[in-house]
């Protein structure tokens, strides 16, 4: 069975996969307490469904982009089972996750998370024969020029705000939205797309495994 945890941003997210279905699958919104909040809730998960961690062989740990301090509580925490149980460790960078989610559709699409200071952390994909598929390195922008640069018809999905929907909305041509629920990053994707690479014997190094930070050169954009 395969644990995956998730705790890019506010929304934290755990779930547990034994290869043919997702177990259980829980995420919340933290108000910054990942660190007091995710033990105890991984803890309470497993009690609940009546599974042993000694029933778990493998993590699969969201890379990021994401919060720094959030990033570490997450990892932290995976790199401490894996390296105590020994257990096989894999890491997903965050916005595959939400990619994952949708729909295999032949055209470009965007996956995005909030990055704070009015910023987005932006993932471009194209469709392949059995997913998506990540065009280069995740980068920053902001919904301003993620809306002027979009110029034919587009998949938008993640972590937008009501205002940031609406401002994209009005591209109605080029830019679909898909609903909310479709842009919450659900756990059992990350469970599912680290679930693959450990059959096919793709692992990481847990005492090497890092997060994806995106730093800011030259300023924000405007």
């Amino acid at each position: 069975m395969l644990l995956a945890l998730d705790t890019s941003t506010a929304q934290v997210g755990l779930a547990l996969y034994d290869g043919s279905q997702v177990v259980c699958e829980l995420f919340w919104h933290s108000r910054a307490h990942h660190t007091t909040e995710l033990a105890p809730e991984l803890a309470d998960l497993l009690a609940r469904i009546g599974v042993k961690m000694n029933e778990i062989k493998a993590l699969g740990v969201a890379l990021g982009p994401g919060s720094f301090t959030s990033l570490r509580v997450g990892l932290a925490l995976a790199k401490g089972l894996a390296l105590a149980r020994h257990l096989a460790m894999i890491g997903i960078p965050t916005l595959d996750i939400l990619a994952a989610a949708q729909p295999i559709r032949d055209l470009p699409l965007a996956a995005i998370l909030q990055a704070g200071r009015g910023r987005l952390a932006i993932g471009w994909y194209r469709a392949v024969e059995n997913g998506w598929q990540a065009e280069g390195p995740a980068t920053l922008t902001t919904v301003e020029a993620l809306a002027q640069s979009i110029t034919a018809p587009t998949i938008v999905c993640g972590e937008l705000s009501a205002e940031e929907r609406q401002r994209l909305a009005r591209k109605h041509k080029n830019v679909i939205l898909p609903s909310p629920a479709r842009c919450v990053r659900h756990p059992g994707f990350l469970a599912e797309l680290a679930w693959a690479r450990w059959q096919e014997g793709k692992v990481d190094d847990a005492g090497s495994l890092a997060p994806i930070y995106l730093h800011v050169a030259g300023g924000v954009p405007a």
